[in-house]
C-alpha cells in the first residue's frame, strides 16, 4: 500500500488501495449472519485492514436501501474504489466475491502472463 505524507508530517494510507464496503442485511436471519461472517473472513484474509465495513440493518432502517438502490438482501456494496460494485447473496462463494471486489483479477492475470501463448488459447492451467 502506498503512503503519502500530509502537510503536518503524518503518514497516511493512499486511498487507491482502500475499500469502503457496505453490507445490507435484514435483521439476524441465517443468510444475513452467514454473509457477515463470510465477509469478515474474506476481508481478514485478502484486505488486511485496508477496508472500512459498514453493516446496515434494513429491518431497523429500511429507508437506507434507497441510497444504494438495494433490491435484494444480503447485498454487499463496494463504494470505493470506483466503480461501485454490488454482490448479492450470502458471500459463501469466495472466488465470486474476490472477482466482484476486483481482488482476483490481478492474481489470475499474473498466472496467465506466465503461460505460453499457445497454453492461454487452449485454456490450459498452469
Amino acid at each position: 500500500m502506498k503512503k503519502r505524507a500530509k502537510s503536518n508530517g503524518k503518514v497516511v494510507a493512499d486511498n487507491d488501495n482502500f475499500m469502503q464496503l457496505r453490507l445490507y442485511v435484514a435483521g439476524q436471519t441465517p443468510r444475513s449472519l452467514a454473509a457477515l461472517s463470510n465477509l469478515k473472513r474474506i476481508c481478514a484474509e485478502h484486505l488486511e485492514g485496508k477496508y472500512k465495513l459498514e453493516v446496515i440493518d434494513l429491518a431497523k432502517n429500511p429507508q437506507l436501501a434507497q441510497g444504494d438502490q438495494i433490491l435484494a438482501i444480503p447485498t454487499l456494496v463496494r463504494n470505493l474504489p470506483v466503480p461501485i460494485r454490488k454482490i448479492i447473496g450470502d458471500l459463501s462463494n469466495v472466488d465470486r466475491v474476490l472477482v466482484g471486489l476486483d481482488l482476483r483479477g490481478t492474481e489470475q492475470d499474473g498466472a496467465k502472463a506466465s503461460q505460453r501463448p499457445s497454453e492461454r488459447r487452449l485454456g490450459a492451467k498452469a
